[in-house]
């Protein structure tokens, strides 16, 4: 089924998108193919793939406008500036505010008809204050994520350099392709590096480098082991991961819309 893959199989595990962290939550467990000898966890390549393909589709349902991306790390935000870029969509880089979402009095409140979040944790807030609204939320989740109001969870390395260069590469390309302002793959013509962030200076400081998180996980990209050959990790999931119930492999009702909430 490589044949059927949004990129070449090769391309997603140089990328490093299946590489998880050495933390799983129950929410994450129906999207983890195994566990590493090193304690990383493997995300399953089929369900990222058809994940990404199905986020764009739903990406390309609404008009630019209607869509804001959250991107509090620094990786996520040089791609999501790209994207923003080539798709006219919103960008809201850094700390996200209380009350954008929920306080109409607010000369930067927003009110989109879907979210795009980056990272869970870091942009938690954003989350509940979309849940509050009724807006549905897209979300990419590394393996130590917990999906709780996310409604179309991706299941991705979400910290990593080229990992989010490549799904923010997809996102564009589907989201135009949808839109009808591409009309094959050959007509997309953005540079994969152009989604990539520079490296940080020797020395710096990089605070969306969590943990020293995102350094050790694209060297674990970088170096993987021969088991993670490209026909494995296509492979189903384990046995175990397929009984997981997954409330998430469908996106949620829309709720019924709040009447604003004033935040600090």
């Amino acid at each position: 089924m490589a044949e059927n893959f949004l990129i070449k199989q090769e391309a997603y595990l140089e990328a490093g998108i299946h590489i998880g962290t050495k933390l799983k939550t129950v929410d994450m467990r129906n999207f983890i193919y195994r566990m590493r000898n090193d304690g990383l966890f493997v995300l399953d390549l089929r369900k990222i793939d058809e994940r990404i393909r199905l986020a764009g589709k739903m990406l390309a349902q609404y008009a630019p406008e209607e869509i804001m991306v959250v991107a509090s790390r620094t990786y996520s935000g040089n791609a999501a500036a790209v994207f923003s870029q080539q798709t006219g969509i919103r960008v809201y880089q850094g700390r996200f505010i209380p009350g954008v979402l929920t306080n109409s009095n607010r000369d930067d409140f927003i009110e989109p008809k879907l979210l795009l979040i980056c990272d869970p944790k870091g942009e938690h807030q954003a989350i509940i204050e979309a849940g509050n609204m009724g807006i549905p939320t897209i979300g990419l989740c590394d393996t130590d994520n917990t999906t709780s109001n996310i409604d179309w969870v991706v299941p991705c390395n979400n910290k990593g350099r080229r990992a989010l260069a490549l799904i923010f590469y997809l996102f564009t390309r589907e989201f135009l392709m949808g839109k009808g302002k591409i009309a094959s793959y050959d007509e997309f013509t953005v540079p994969l590096a152009s989604f990539e962030a520079e490296q940080p200076e020797e020395g710096a400081s990089a605070p969306a480098q969590v943990g020293g998180e995102e350094s050790v996980e694209a060297a674990a990209a970088a170096q993987a082991a021969p088991a993670e050959s490209p026909a494995e990790e296509a492979a189903p999931s384990e046995p175990e991961a397929k009984e997981e119930t997954a409330s998430e492999e469908k996106p949620k009702a829309k709720k019924h819309k709040k009447g604003d909430e004033a935040e600090e």
